[in-house]
């Protein structure tokens, strides 16, 4: 009776389907990095490719371009090491692992694959504690707008945007002339995502309003006839290199400021100098485009560009 079973065949198949070999097709891990960016919607995102491409080709690097399947909890530990061994924070050994098994899951499914990640449930072991960013003092920000003031040139247009706004690098540095309102009653910058700057949360997108140094260097900037782009040097229609203007802003900003201050510590300083106008942690949300808690904080359009221009104008130095 068993062997009738096997042998059997279905009355609506072809005979000819029994000797047709079903096969499944998984990836390997280079191919699932490229899938996984595509189909995540990230494909032109040139940081994200750059960050998971070096994550995949590490992983590559250690164990081998191997099918997502054939990797071993060996290999995980072996990446773990890699990455401890270099000096690593465990924050980022713990988002590199975020990515690579992102990755690994996403494929695994696409594909119906059924072992288990072996890069999940990983212990990250004894890395370093993050570098805090330190905000930075009153007097410093008056010294460097000061030097803005007097080098009068692209890079210290945009480290003067940067000190009274509170924007990310990256933020500005994709800006283009029509995202400006300088001469509307309260002037101010309408930050949107484009394509080849994205913004990091939904709630990045905002508008800002400009005193200070930051409409000083605005007005300047946009006098520039050249090209659309506020910053082209760091920024073009194929892409925008915030990274390289941060290392380029730092190297300049390090002979000038305490141990500790880098360029995003603008932006740590500006929610600092509100909150000690006593300005409402929403509209300081509001401002920086930080994340706001609560059920009640997703009601309504938020406050006026008024209100947050009169708490800028407290704080601009």
């Amino acid at each position: 009776e068993w062997n009738e079973q096997i042998l059997a065949v279905p009355d609506n198949d072809p005979v000819f389907s029994l000797f047709q070999k079903q096969t499944v097709s998984v990836p390997l891990l280079s191919e699932a990095g490229r899938f996984y960016v595509e189909m995540k919607g990230k494909a032109g995102d040139k940081r994200f490719e750059r960050y998971t491409s070096r994550v995949v080709s590490e992983v590559i690097g250690l164990a081998g371009d191997k099918i997502v399947s054939a990797y071993t909890r060996h290999d995980a530990l072996a990446f773990r090491e890699a990455l401890l061994d270099r000096g690593s924070a465990n924050a980022t050994v713990k988002r590199n692992f975020e990515c690579i098994r992102a990755i690994w899951n996403f494929a695994a499914r696409e594909h119906g694959v059924g072992v288990a990640n072996p890069f999940s449930n990983m212990n990250y072991g004894n890395g370093r504690g993050p570098i805090k960013r330190k905000p930075m003092p009153i007097e410093d920000i008056k010294k460097i707008q000061a030097l803005c003031y007097e080098m009068d040139d692209e890079l210290r247009w945009l480290v003067a945007l940067l000190s009274d706004t509170g924007m990310r690098l990256s933020e500005a540095v994709g800006l283009i002339k029509s995202d400006i309102y300088l001469h509307d009653q309260i002037p101010f910058i309408k930050l949107k995502p484009h394509i080849w700057r994205k913004l990091k949360t939904a709630g990045s997108e905002r508008n800002i309003p400009l005193v200070g140094a930051a409409l000083w260097a605005i007005t300047r900037v946009s006098q520039s006839p050249s090209t659309d782009f506020l910053f082209p040097r760091y920024c073009s229609l194929l892409e925008c290199k915030a990274d390289y203007a941060s290392n380029t802003l730092n190297k300049w900003l390090r002979r000038q400021v305490p141990n500790g201050c880098v360029i995003h510590s603008f932006r740590h300083s500006v929610r600092d100098r509100l909150r000690a106008v006593h300005c409402p942690s929403e509209v300081i949300d509001q401002i920086g485009g930080w994340q706001s808690y609560g059920v009640g904080r997703k009601y309504g359009v938020g406050y006026p560009l008024e209100s947050l221009y009169l708490r800028l104008k407290e704080i601009a130095v």
